[in-house]
């Protein structure tokens, strides 16, 4: 087999949740499983959607949120089996597929206008 056909397989066998339509600027709320020695628990991780990169499998999402007066920002997989669910909060209205130049912004200014529907 080549790489090509092992990487095909691994992809087939990959289950991948349909998690609701979400973009770039949408304030979200992911809950997240964690396992803590025998326990399970889960965890809300809520900020807005800085980039989605990659495609079905293989794509993951970066959320950026301001956890005390610090940017805290995690990259998830989208086929990751511990994502639970994802909740969107606030639809953002953005010109752009990547907001990193929210990283330099602070208060205020880091606001993403809401879209209207």
């Amino acid at each position: 087999m080549s790489k090509n056909e092992l990487l095909q397989y691994v992809e087939d066998q990959v289950e991948v949740k349909d998690f609701s339509d979400f973009n770039t600027g949408d304030t979200i709320t992911v809950q997240y499983k964690i396992k803590e020695g025998d326990k399970e628990r889960i965890q809300n991780f809520q900020g807005v959607v800085l980039q989605r990169v990659g495609s079905s499998p293989t794509e993951t999402f970066t959320i950026r949120k301001i956890s005390g007066n610090t940017g805290v920002e995690r990259i998830f997989p989208i086929a990751s089996p511990f994502i639970e669910k994802i909740i969107i909060n606030k639809r953002g209205v953005v010109r752009r597929a990547r907001i990193f130049y929210l990283r330099e912004l602070r208060g205020k200014k880091a606001r993403i206008k809401e879209k209207r529907i």
